[in-house]
């Protein structure tokens, strides 16, 4: 369940990413709303997480796994560019989740 809690935190971590982007420096009512609300629902989600997984690789975890998305969305859908050198940096990410699971976090 707790792999589900931090899925659930994560999406809505990539949701605050992307708000935050457009409330344009929280000018803009509704987007910062969203900023603020998704934030709460990420951060209760991460609690809930963290009741299993250890405090540092939880929150590892979870703001790699949010910063991965919040790149992939933007390249796929806000016209921001996929470099070598950002796909060099979402592989060190991925290898290192991948070496905090083989640690034995949960």
């Amino acid at each position: 369940m707790s792999w589900l809690y931090l899925g659930i935190a994560v999406i809505f971590e990539i949701a605050v990413g992307i708000a935050a982007g457009k409330a344009q420096g929280f000018t803009k009512l509704w987007w910062t709303i969203g900023t603020l609300v998704s934030g709460a629902i990420a951060t209760f989600f991460l609690s809930l997480a963290l009741l299993t997984f250890d405090v540092g690789v939880g929150y590892a975890l979870w703001t790699s796994l949010a910063g991965v998305g919040i790149v992939m969305i933007g390249a796929l859908f806000l016209s921001q560019r996929l470099t070598w050198k950002k796909l060099l940096g979402i592989a060190i990410v991925i290898a290192g989740v991948v070496g905090l699971n083989l640690a034995g976090t949960v």
